[in-house]
C-alpha cells in the first residue's frame, strides 16, 4: 500500500495538469473528468448557502427531527435552483453550492433571484415559517459571487470512494460572504455581481408621497478581508416572493 501511494502521488505531481474549456456545469458522471490530472473549467455564479447554529438545532431536537429539518431546508433550495437554471452541487453538511453556468447578466441576476426566494419561503411562507418555528426557526446565509471554477474529479474509483472539487476564488468569496450573513440580512453578493445586476433584483420600486415613483436601491454595502484586502459587498434584507 505504501508503494502505491506514493507512486500515484508522484504521478499526480509530477503529470502536467490539463485545463479544457466548458459550457455547463459538471457532474460526477461526466466521461471527460477522471482520476487524471485534468479539469473542466466554466463560467458561473456561485450561490453558497449555510445554516446557522447548526449545532444548536442538533442540541435541542432528536435526530429524526433535525433529519426532517434538513430534508424541508434542502428541499426549498434545490427545488427553486432548479427553477432557475441553478445546479445543485456538494452537499456538505449544512451547507450548499449551486452553479448557475453563463456569463450574461441574466444568469447572473437570476441565482441572485434564487436566493431572494429562498428567503421568502424559509422566513417569509406562513405554512413553512410555522412548520419550521414548531422546532427551531431556520436562521442562514447565503453569498453570491461570479467568475471562473475548476472542477477536478477526486479520489478513488466507487460510488462512496470520489467526488468533485471545486476550485476558483469565486467559490472561496461567496462561501466568505455568505459565512458573514444571518437574519435579517441573509443575502450578500460581491461587488462584481453587483455591478451586473440587472434593475429588478437591484432596485426596489416605490410612489412617494406624490404619487412618483423612485428607484431604492435594495443593497447596502459594507466589506470583508480576503487575501488581507478589504474587498467590498453588499448585503440585503430584501426577498423575492414566490407564486
Amino acid at each position: 500500500m505504501k508503494k502505491d501511494i506514493e507512486d500515484k502521488v508522484k504521478e499526480i505531481i509530477d503529470t502536467n495538469f490539463t485545463v479544457e474549456d466548458i459550457t455547463y456545469v459538471p457532474d460526477l458522471e461526466d466521461t471527460k473528468l477522471t482520476f487524471g490530472n485534468k479539469g473542466l473549467r466554466f463560467h458561473s455564479t456561485v450561490l453558497y448557502i449555510d445554516m446557522r447554529e447548526s449545532t444548536k438545532v442538533l442540541n435541542n431536537h432528536n435526530r429524526p427531527t433535525v433529519a426532517k429539518l434538513h430534508m424541508a431546508y434542502f428541499h426549498i433550495i434545490v427545488k427553486i435552483a432548479k427553477s432557475l437554471g441553478g445546479e445543485v452541487r456538494s452537499f456538505n453538511g449544512d451547507g450548499m453550492l449551486v452553479f448557475f453556468q453563463g456569463t450574461t447578466k441574466s444568469t447572473l441576476s437570476n441565482a441572485v433571484k434564487a436566493a431572494m426566494k429562498m428567503k421568502y419561503m424559509i422566513t417569509q411562507d406562513e405554512i413553512i415559517r410555522k412548520k419550521f418555528e414548531k422546532y427551531s426557526p431556520i436562521d442562514f446565509g447565503i453569498g453570491l459571487d461570479h467568475g471562473k471554477i475548476l472542477c477536478t474529479k477526486v479520489g478513488i474509483n466507487g460510488t462512496n470512494n470520489r467526488d468533485l472539487v471545486w476550485i476558483g476564488n469565486v467559490v472561496n468569496k461567496s462561501v466568505k460572504v455568505g459565512d458573514k450573513l444571518s437574519s435579517p440580512y441573509h443575502i450578500g453578493i460581491s461587488s462584481f455581481v453587483y455591478d451586473n445586476l440587472t434593475d429588478e433584483v437591484k432596485y426596489h420600486v416605490e410612489k412617494d408621497s406624490w404619487g412618483y415613483e423612485r428607484k431604492v436601491d435594495m443593497w447596502q454595502e459594507s466589506s470583508f478581508i480576503y487575501n488581507d484586502q478589504y474587498q467590498k459587498y453588499y448585503y440585503t434584507s430584501y426577498y423575492w416572493s414566490v407564486e
